[in-house]
Formats: structure tokens, C-alpha cells, sequence
């Protein structure tokens, strides 16, 4: 992978990186738009990291750390780079960084009903908590 660039996302990245999601990712969010990165890049400018491929957007992940917990959200791999090591080399730079916090553990959020996704994490060594049930309410 050595043409694989990672890299973190700044605020010139914001519209490359929705249109990226619309395509590459499954399902969105309700932060799913240009206030809500620039809030988390604004926050912590090295939570949203970027893979690159000759200058091509390949994949993401947003790397969350907010002191006690490590989460791992919208790991996407554009579908003509999927099964090249762009997810693994984006996981192995967002679990360096959480290792350089201080972190602990990762926790991934994974769509239920997005199989591929499931095996994805689950190949990673990731362990599915089937007794933990997240509730969300939207602010």
C-alpha cells in the first residue's frame, strides 16, 4: 500500500467527504452535513482521517477519543477500493492514534443490517457485544 496516503481532513475537505459518504458509505446521519464536520474537525482537527490514492478520496474513518472512550464511526472505502487494504491501513492509523491517547479499548458503531460491514469488523479481531443496545436521541 505504499501509494496509499492517510492523512487528516481539514476544512477544505468538508464537500469531498459528504459526496464521498453519499457514494461509498451505507446509511447516514443526522450530522451527516457541512456543520457537523466542521464541527468535528474544528474540535479535534486529527479525528477524521482520509485515505488517498493519487490524489483520489479512497476511504475514511473519524476517529472519536473524548478522554475515556475510543469510538471508530463512518469507515467507508469507495466500492472500486474495497478489498485493497484501504480499511486496514485507516484502522491501523486510527489505532495508533488512540494508543498515543492513552486508549484502551475501540468501540465501532456497524449498522446492524450491513453485512459486509459486520465481517469487515469482525476479520479486524473486533468481538460483537451482542448485550449492549445503544439508545440515541437526537439533539
Amino acid at each position: 500500500m505504499s501509494d496509499l496516503h492517510i492523512r487528516h481532513a481539514t476544512l477544505s475537505d468538508i464537500d469531498a467527504v459528504l459526496r464521498f459518504w453519499r457514494e461509498a458509505a451505507e446509511g447516514t446521519s443526522i450530522s451527516d452535513d457541512h456543520d457537523g464536520v466542521a464541527r468535528l474537525i474544528t474540535t479535534d482537527p486529527e479525528a477524521l482521517l482520509l485515505a488517498e490514492r493519487d490524489g483520489l478520496l479512497t476511504g475514511t474513518v473519524i476517529a472519536g477519543f473524548d478522554g475515556w472512550r475510543c469510538s471508530a464511526y463512518r469507515l467507508a472505502v469507495h466500492p472500486d477500493c474495497r478489498r485493497k487494504g484501504v480499511a486496514t491501513a485507516l484502522m491501523e492509523a486510527v489505532e495508533q492514534r488512540f494508543l498515543a491517547l492513552g486508549g484502551r479499548r475501540v468501540d465501532a458503531m456497524v449498522l446492524e443490517a450491513n453485512d459486509r460491514a459486520q465481517r469487515t469488523w469482525g476479520a479486524a479481531g473486533y468481538q460483537r457485544e451482542d448485550h449492549w443496545r445503544r439508545w440515541v436521541k437526537p439533539l
